[in-house]
Parts: structure tokens; C-alpha cells; sequence
């Protein structure tokens, strides 16, 4: 599997998708490849490619629900320039390019202040991000059969 967290630490909470990866990481899970950007690029297309399942893990602004969780398919390649790449555009170029469309999903963690320029996630985020990785492990552990249960969608997030 692999996990890819993107965000912006230096912008508050937008660091949630590279906290949760690095905190994942820090657990040396086995058959778990972390991957940690600022943003995910055409580069990603490659490392998905190679994977069996992909999980996207990044900041989720306006949700009431601490994190929703959702299965995601490819989807229309769109624009290509930087900062405008999702998830399932990565998958899309995986697709396209590589003949490969792992399982995957996107797990968007709420945050609540963005925009300014600080390091450090904020109090809410961090409960949140306690609520993720709590789930995440469940998920990983397959204890986890209800993926609509409060705090988790069900639907794609992005």
C-alpha cells in the first residue's frame, strides 16, 4: 500500500495530510510505503502505479465531521499544472500512462485555520488528526466495515 500525505506545513493546518504520514510512518507498518509532498505532482502517477492500494491523506477545509474517508476512481485529467493535481487525476495518469488503476481512497482530515503563514497545527486539527490515524487503523486492521458512520464519507471528498 501505499500512503501519500500532502499539504503545506508552513500554512497551519494544510499540514495535516504530511503530519498524518509522518505519523504513520513513525510506526514502521509493514507492506505500508509512505510518500510525503507539498503537493501531489505527475511524478505521483508512477508510485501509484506500482501500488495495489493508495491512500491520499490531506487537509480538508469546511467539514462539520472530524475527517471523511471515501473510495475514489479516476477521473478527468484536467489541468496538469502545479497545484491543481487531485487525487483522482493521479489515478487518471496512472491509468493512462501505466496501464495501472490501484484501489484508492482519500482521506480528508478537517482543519480549521489555513492561510496563515505558521508552522504547527492548530488544537482542533490535532484532535482530528488523533480521530484519522485512530480510524486508519482500524481500516488497515479491516475492523473497520462501516464507512458511513459519523465522521467518514462515503461519497468521494474531492
Amino acid at each position: 500500500m501505499l500512503l501519500i500525505g500532502y499539504g503545506n506545513s508552513g500554512r497551519c493546518d494544510d499540514g495535516l495530510g504530511p503530519a498524518f504520514a509522518e505519523r504513520i510512518a513513525a510506526m514502521r507498518l509493514p507492506d505500508i510505503e509512505i510518500d510525503i509532498d507539498y503537493q501531489l505532482t505527475v511524478d505521483h502517477a508512477l508510485a501509484v502505479a506500482d501500488a495495489e492500494r493508495v491512500v491520499f491523506a490531506d487537509a480538508l477545509m469546511g467539514s462539520d465531521a472530524p475527517f471523511e474517508f471515501a473510495r475514489i476512481h479516476p477521473g478527468a485529467a484536467g489541468s496538469l499544472a502545479s497545484h491543481s493535481l487531485t487525487p483522482a487525476t493521479v489515478l487518471e495518469l496512472a491509468r493512462t500512462l501505466y496501464g495501472k488503476e490501484p484501489q484508492a481512497f482519500v482521506l480528508g482530515i478537517a482543519g480549521a485555520e489555513f492561510g496563515e503563514v505558521k508552522e504547527g497545527l492548530s488544537e482542533d486539527a490535532l484532535r482530528n488528526l488523533d480521530l484519522a490515524e485512530a480510524f486508519f487503523l482500524e481500516w488497515l486492521a479491516g475492523r473497520d466495515k462501516n464507512a458511513g458512520r459519523t465522521g467518514i464519507a462515503s461519497e468521494p471528498v474531492f
